[in-house]
């Protein structure tokens, strides 16, 4: 017996010694690894498709960001601003309705469109700006074919712009068409017609452009597009029954992007800011705060330098 156990003895401890070490690998390398994966592809990162398509056609549609619920919910609340405050989101107004919006200002800070746009332009976001694009039914309103980064002053182009459908897009009532391929090439000339029902500031014209080769972006409430600063993009009347509004980040940069035509003051959406290139605003405190309402206007008097740099007029945006 006691032969027994000094032959088994050595067998067992070893047996022992290898399972615990294979425990401990297993808890402490495999098991973290795998959960790592697990929350990387939880994550709304584009994928290798989306990415290409980015590529190609400078821009990527559609994305599912929130619900439709969620969307009716935002809508209100841009519809009770207008009711409590007529005028606020009209013409130059529209500018960075986010800052005096919790709801818009949550959309801005939305963990998926965030993970979207890290794919292309990096972990260090700022928001630059936003803009409401609202077409009320049977108005005149339409957008000509343009480029961003005509007149945004935003560069080098490492920012891109996020058009996010507040109601249905489709078109019907209006939706966004991309030239598919456009941004390969350089800044186009821009024919400035300050023309009746335009919504852009100078109605800054690209002329001549191949409607065969533009792709309608249809979103449904909830979704968004992302396009290129160099993307030419327009969209036609609205000549459904109901308004049309689409919220746009424009944009979301990259730290390392300056204003080179006047200031933008900017939020830290993810990251950091390395560069320090602009001024930081705060979040909104509530609905319609009035220091908030200041601040939207200092930023909005701050785009009008810009977008109206060297003009002969200016229009109504």
């Amino acid at each position: 017996s006691d032969v027994y156990k000094r032959q088994t003895m050595p067998w067992f401890a070893i047996t022992l010694t290898v399972l615990t070490s294979w425990i401990f690998w297993l808890f402490f390398s495999v098991i973290p690894i795998l959960i790592t994966s697990g929350i990387q592809n939880s994550m709304t990162y584009l994928s290798s498709n989306q990415l290409q398509q980015y590529k190609d056609e400078g821009f990527v549609s559609p994305i599912d960001i929130f619900s439709k619920d969620k969307a009716k919910e935002i809508r209100d609340e841009i519809e009770t601003i207008e009711k409590k405050l007529p005028g606020e989101l009209e013409k130059a107004g529209r500018y960075n309705a986010h800052l005096i919006s919790p709801l818009l200002d949550e959309v801005t800070h939305n963990s998926k469109i965030l993970d979207a746009v890290q794919s292309l332009i990096g972990k260090d976001i700022l928001v630059c700006g936003t803009t409401l694009f609202i077409k009320n039914p049977k108005e005149k309103g339409f957008v000509s074919y343009h480029q961003d980064a005509k007149y945004i002053g935003l560069e080098p182009y490492n920012w891109v712009t996020a058009w996010v459908a507040i109601t249905d897009s489709n078109e019907q009532n209006g939706c966004m068409r991309m030239w598919s391929g456009s941004h390969k090439d350089n800044l186009k000339d821009h024919d400035q017609k300050f023309n009746e029902g335009n919504l852009l500031t100078r109605g800054q014209t690209v002329n001549d452009v191949p409607e065969h080769e533009t792709k309608a972006l249809i979103l449904s409430a909830g979704q968004m597009s992302l396009h290129h600063p160099k993307t030419v993009h327009g969209s036609g009347l609205n000549k459904s029954d109901d308004r049309r509004i689409g919220f746009v980040i424009q944009s979301y940069i990259g730290s390392n992007v300056k204003q080179v035509i006047g200031k933008n003051s900017v939020q830290i959406a993810r990251g950091e800011d390395k560069f320090n290139f602009h001024e930081k605003i705060g979040r909104p405190k509530s609905l319609l705060d009035q220091d908030d309402i200041k601040t939207k206007k200092k930023e909005n008097d701050n785009l009008q330098e810009i977008f109206y740099k060297g003009a002969n007029q200016k229009g109504n945006y």
